[in-house]
């Protein structure tokens, strides 16, 4: 691949955006490598947990590349139908998905993050969807993910302004689950992602399925809904694993079946 980097150690999954000489920024080519890698990652057995970053120590991902719009006109900056980044609308994806964010995450690299189920961030990393500062939307989830994610009223005020946040800002608004030095930020993604890789892999996913898709569900229809990855769940080797491993005091060992 040419403008990302995409890694397999053990049974992490890492996705590096390489565009640092526009900030990361994502171009028509870029975007369908993104979707290559996220297919890869989806489909691969071996690979339980991905993590997302940007190269270099500005950006994680400044978003689409206007200059590249600009120059080739607005309709040739198209999208994969899995999303901005192949992320964005890729709402089958129950492997969980961590945004290491070094940098700016402005536009669609914060709806990249926003897509993402944990959000990392260095301390020197801003948030913002700028859209409207330019004549364009947040279309790529950013509208409806952000009211989802945290109180309306401090979505809207995000929404309507365009306007930029710090790290620290946004983990006090709960949008990031940890802010650390820029030279901790990778270990401390893997770090997240080892403790998920101590849970059964099917139980994190089909908790993750479970927990997105009955947000749409009122609360008793929602406990109620047999979600496809909890009846593989029920008939798993891996629950039986756990359960024998929890008698036999020891730790478990997954195999994702």
């Amino acid at each position: 691949m040419e403008f990302i980097r995409y890694e397999k150690k053990g049974r992490i999954a890492y996705v590096t955006i390489q565009r640092p000489e526009v900030r990361n920024a994502l171009h028509p080519p870029a975007n369908e490598e993104m979707a290559r890698a996220f297919d890869d990652f989806a489909a691969d057995d071996d690979l339980w947990v991905a993590i997302v970053t940007g190269a270099g120590e500005q950006a994680f991902c400044a978003g689409n590349d206007l200059k590249y719009s600009a120059e080739h006109g607005m309709e040739a900056t198209r999208v994969p139908p899995t999303g901005f980044g192949g992320l964005t609308s890729r709402f089958d994806l129950f492997k969980p998905v961590i945004a290491a964010v070094n940098g700016v995450a402005l536009g669609g690299g914060f709806e990249i993050a926003l897509a993402c189920d944990l959000i990392v961030a260095a301390e020197e990393a801003t948030f913002g969807l700028p859209e409207p500062r330019v004549g364009l939307a947040a279309l790529a989830g950013g509208i409806h993910r952000l009211p989802r994610q945290v109180p309306l009223k401090l979505a809207m005020g995000l929404l309507l302004t365009g306007r930029r946040i710090s790290a620290a800002e946004a983990l006090r608004l709960g949008i990031v689950n940890e802010c650390v030095p820029r030279d901790r930020l990778m270990e401390t993604a893997e770090r997240w992602a080892r403790e998920i890789l101590e849970c059964a892999p099917l139980s994190v996913r089909a908790t993750k399925e479970a927990a997105l898709r009955g947000l749409s569900l009122p609360l008793e229809r929602a406990v109620r809904e047999p979600f496809p990855g909890i009846e593989t769940l029920l008939r798993s080797e891996d629950m039986r694993e756990g359960v024998r491993a929890f008698a036999e005091k020891r730790k478990p060992r997954w195999q994702g079946r």
